[in-house]
């Protein structure tokens, strides 16, 4: 069994257990953060995407105790004062989403993407960083969209990695 600590979402925490689990179980199980969705434990639909030190990651592919120390930010995370984060408030207003389930990897991986490419962000662009995401409802065509509006909204500000 390990004890861990970690930041999440701006506050640290710890918990025990086994050397074995994934972050991601460790998020949803060990801290009720259930945001986080697993959806293939293969690391290839993204419906885990977390940010661990400022770097979008899929926390099906990390132990829980190779993220001690580290500062996660899960979907939970991003909304301030009951505000939604710019991203999210895209989603919504662009309807980028259907059932749901895979928009917490969705919005994750966008954040990244604004943080590291900015006003530079295009279409081609969002539509090849998005290939690590499965949607299986919308076809991707509202998600680029929401994409796309949450960069104008920011005014394509890169922003520091959390």
């Amino acid at each position: 069994m390990a004890k861990i600590t970690m930041t999440v979402n701006g506050r640290q925490v710890s918990g025990v257990c086994d050397d074995r689990t994934l972050l991601v179980h460790f998020i949803r199980e060990n801290l009720g953060l259930t945001g986080t969705h697993v959806g293939c434990d293969t690391s290839q639909c993204g419906a885990c995407v977390i940010h661990m030190d400022g770097q979008s990651v899929k926390s099906c592919s990390i132990l829980a105790a190779q993220a001690a120390g580290s500062s996660i930010t899960t979907i939970e995370g991003l909304a301030q004062n009951g505000e939604l984060h710019p991203v999210q408030a895209a989603f919504k207003a662009h309807h980028g989403l259907q059932c749901g389930f895979c928009t917490p990897g969705m919005v994750m991986t966008a954040v990244d993407m604004i943080r590291r490419h900015g006003s530079d962000l295009d279409e081609a662009t969002v539509r090849a960083e998005l290939e690590g995401n499965i949607c299986r409802c919308t076809g991707y065509h509202n998600i680029v969209k929401a994409i796309l509006a949450a960069v104008h909204e920011t005014g394509g500000v890169r922003q520091a990695a959390e």
